[in-house]
């Protein structure tokens, strides 16, 4: 059989191992791996998988698939072993060929594998096959948006995050959009930014919680956004406010993280976990953050956005690094430049028109406090 001119001859399936991870050629040993991960909620709905998958769907898999996508050229495809893992099936992944030098990584882990570390380590070892034995110059990435298990694994092993691709992947007969990204032969397999994990944080003095906004959060999040004071001030967020508003917004902060120019907390009542607002450090460098908030009506007057400004600030200063942070409110907004002053930023200048309100655009106060400053400020 004669390879297309497009794809490389065809290879051997190798055997890799770093000595805790092993890849090698799909055999009957991992059907029952196979289906397992076959019937997995999160594998249907990230991967193509077929539905239904049976015993049959997944010997046809192990057995003739593969080893014909390797005898064609058309993709090299490997299960992945680890002893640590009931019965050693942890998942398999491919790299398929796309052109010369060029091929594309697609990868899925069986349910015990997960969060161990292992799909990293297979990856790394196809990668260093595929640029080394295979001749290939450049890898891409892939995964529907939402994928993020996916997506924090090419970040971890040097892929860049080339943008979002709209309506580009079919997906059980839809068109969904896609995440994409790419590695070069000779580009180093390490994160490329950071990418942010907010921790929580506590005041148990003020009854203050800052932690990861989260789902369970919409409702409380559309009510907060809802609200006249709220609207007024933040004249850009849209009207009526809805539970599609809040979730675009929780996938906002969930990007910013990802690519490291945001950390995001909601603020939540220490003791109930009920959202009370929201805070986050953005536009954040290797040496400036700024600082921004909104709060729910419920936590007005209570002193707990001037405790997470505190809190927050104190993270990007002793964890994130900065050097400065900065904090702008509307010259008319008394309760936010409250905040500011009460946390010991100092009023820097004003800018005009620089910030829009329900009713146009409005001046802002500046503030901001260097980090030598802040340790004698709380």
């Amino acid at each position: 059989m004669t390879a297309p001119a497009d794809r490389p001859a065809p290879a051997e399936p190798p055997v890799l191992t770093d000595g805790r991870v092993t890849l090698r050629a799909l055999g009957e040993e991992h059907v029952a791996g196979c289906l397992e991960q076959a019937l997995d909620p999160e594998s249907i709905r990230w991967t193509t998988v077929p539905v239904p998958s049976g015993v049959d769907t997944a010997l046809e898999f192990c057995t003739e698939i593969a080893p014909r996508a390797w005898a064609d050229g058309s993709q090299w495809i490997l299960a992945i072993e680890c002893d640590e893992v009931p019965g050693r099936y942890c998942g398999n992944l491919a790299l398929r060929p796309e052109g010369p030098g060029l091929a594309e990584i697609g990868y899925g882990a069986a349910p015990a594998a997960r969060g161990l570390g292992i799909m990293e380590a297979g990856v790394r070892l196809a990668l260093e096959w595929g640029f080394e034995q295979q001749g290939l110059q450049v890898v891409r990435w892939g995964a529907l948006v939402g994928n993020w298990a996916s997506r924090r694994l090419a970040w971890k092993v040097g892929f860049s995050y080339d943008g979002l691709q709209r309506g580009t992947h079919v997906h059980r007969g839809e068109l969904r959009d896609a995440w994409s990204g790419t590695l070069h032969r000779d580009e180093p397999r390490v994160p490329r930014h950071r990418w942010f994990v907010p921790p929580v944080l506590e005041d148990p003095v003020a009854g203050v919680r800052l932690r990861q906004p989260r789902e369970a959060d919409l409702p409380r999040i559309v009510e907060a956004c809802s609200d006249e004071r709220t609207s007024y001030w933040l004249g850009s967020m849209p009207v009526p406010y809805t539970e599609t508003d809040a979730r675009a917004w929780l996938a906002g902060q969930d990007e910013g993280a990802a690519t490291g120019t945001k950390v995001p907390w909601v603020v939540a009542d220490a003791a109930t976990d009920a959202l009370l607002g929201a805070i986050n450090l953005f536009d954040v460098s290797l040496d400036f953050a700024e600082v921004g908030y909104w709060a729910h009506p419920d936590a007005r007057g209570r002193g707990m956005m001037t405790a997470a400004t505190r809190l927050a600030t104190t993270y990007a200063f002793e964890e994130v690094g900065v050097r400065r942070v900065a904090l702008l409110a509307a010259l008319e907004n008394t309760a936010s430049r409250h905040v500011a002053e009460a946390c010991g930023f100092t009023l820097t200048g004003h800018e005009r028109l620089g910030t829009t309100l329900r009713t146009g655009r409005a001046d802002v106060a500046l503030y901001d406090v260097l980090a030598e400053e802040w340790p004698s400020r709380v």
